[in-house]
């Protein structure tokens, strides 16, 4: 199945708002053809969807777990993107937490479809002082 689209009928499914703390949460479903075992692969493609975004990667770390899953930790300018894998469940979760200017849904929407994620579910979070609940 293809990827999901995080946008709807050509516009955002968020809005731009103003440039503060904002966490970018997905939740999706690996498919068989999601190139996230190879963590060179992956972390090459996280970067690629950074870029995309607007974002700046600084570093990164990775664990690989025995049962295969990952843990990728980018280290953005911006602040930071964690992508988590559950492969004997099928699942990844993505955070971005930005702290610049950094387009999230544009981000997210990328990994989406390079990462050939299906059922895409994303929650944006304001954080930080005077965030709204």
């Amino acid at each position: 199945m293809p990827a999901k689209s995080l946008s709807g009928g050509g516009r955002p499914l968020f809005p731009p708002g103003p440039a503060g703390m904002l966490l970018y949460a997905v939740d999706a479903v690996l498919t068989p053809g999601s190139p996230v075992s190879d963590i060179g692969q992956l972390t090459a493609l996280a970067s690629d969807a950074v870029a995309v975004g607007g974002g700046h990667v600084l570093d990164t770390s990775h664990v690989t777990f025995p049962n295969g899953a990952v843990t990728l930790v980018l280290i953005l300018a911006e602040s930071h993107l964690a992508i988590h894998t559950w492969p004997e469940d099928n699942l990844i979760a993505i955070d971005l937490f930005s702290c610049g200017a950094i387009d999230g849904p544009r981000v997210a929407a990328e990994l989406a479809r390079l990462l050939r994620l299906d059922d895409v579910r994303m929650q944006r979070i304001e954080r930080g002082p005077g965030a709204r609940p």
